[in-house]
């Protein structure tokens, strides 16, 4: 592969080919944080979206990464396409997408996730399963057959790449790596040793 000019645009091909041939969740992402104090965690989430600015997912602002976003507002992405032999790291500050970009994404959401939503108080201590089939259950009677509007404590964060790299597999561990810093003009093209 040659060094591409938009490292957003060949994600965008590689992010295609692997919802065309991977088997599971093409859209899988690793999405590491920290805490103010430099302390990290990385959790499993799904890609909702990617635009010329960056990187999308969505989450309950109660839990552990939206906390840590807020307090310290900077994130790792790692794509891993097995079947494709292929990944991409993504480094950049993070912000909050707008309320209507999250409404938006919500009312496309199934019923049943929207109303789980709701429901979830995510990373909070859970005292037994019944208690969360409880909340499931009282938010589906509170909003019958009605549209389920997205809850204030739900939001997306996305991803605004300083730094991307594709990373391609190739006998020997020969493999292709490329890095891409964001510079004023455009994205600075580095090929690293495998």
């Amino acid at each position: 592969m040659k060094p591409v000019a938009d490292p957003l645009a060949q994600f965008a091909l590689w992010l295609k080919e692997a919802e065309d041939r991977e088997p599971n969740d093409p859209n899988a992402v690793a999405v590491a944080t920290a805490t103010k104090d430099g302390v990290p965690s990385v959790r499993m989430c799904l890609l909702k979206g990617t635009d010329a600015r960056g990187f999308v997912f969505y989450t309950n602002l109660g839990s552990r990464k939206a906390r840590e976003l807020d307090d310290n507002p900077r994130a790792a992405l790692l794509f891993h396409w097995k079947s494709l032999k292929r990944q991409v790291r993504v480094e950049g500050a993070v912000e909050r997408v707008s309320d209507d970009e999250a409404d938006a994404y919500f009312a496309t959401r199934a019923r049943v996730s929207q109303i789980g939503a709701w429901a979830s108080k995510q990373s909070q201590p859970l005292e037994g399963r019944g208690q969360l089939e409880g909340r499931v259950a009282a938010i589906t009677a509170r909003f019958g057959v009605g549209a389920v509007p997205r809850p204030s404590f739900w939001s997306g964060y996305r991803v605004l790449p300083s730094s991307i790299e594709l990373w391609e597999d190739r006998p020997f561990r020969l493999h292709m790596r490329w890095r891409y810093d964001k510079v004023p003009d455009g994205w600075r093209v580095t090929e690293l040793y495998p």
